[in-house]
């Protein structure tokens, strides 16, 4: 079988830096190197690699949903990512996923991508609330 691995995610903005700065700011994600294309965007990593693609000049309409339903990112701190995400004022849920004890926190991005993050389960789940 070919494939190995996830590369990365593709998502359509309408506003690049706009999109950098939540993936920046909430995620951690950093803006990295990116093949000089004919079209606006910005490639974002997570360490060294280039997880989640970002293509710009799209107009607001063309920006909806799917048939992916959300892109999900494993995470740590999940105390301190649920006070950054309240404290942007963005709606978010967190629950324990049966079974595995994975904490999900589920949210949406500025351009309506959802946006999954899990927890270990021994991550402080009186934060959680």
């Amino acid at each position: 079988m070919p494939a190995t691995a996830m590369n990365h995610f593709t998502i359509l903005t309408d506003d690049v830096p706009r999109t950098v700065r939540f993936y920046r700011d909430l995620l951690g994600l950093r803006e990295g190197p990116r093949p000089p294309f004919d079209f606006p965007g910005a490639w974002l990593y997570a360490t060294d690699e280039p997880i989640l693609h970002v293509i710009g000049g799209q107009s607001s309409d063309k920006l909806k949903a799917g048939v992916i339903d959300h892109m999900a990112f494993s995470a740590k701190d999940l105390s301190d990512t649920l006070a950054r995400l309240t404290a942007h004022n963005i709606e978010h849920t967190c629950r324990k996923q049966p079974g595995s004890g994975t904490w999900q926190v589920f949210f949406f991005d500025p351009n309506g991508a959802r946006v999954e993050l899990d927890f270990a389960p021994d991550e402080p789940h009186a934060a959680a609330g």
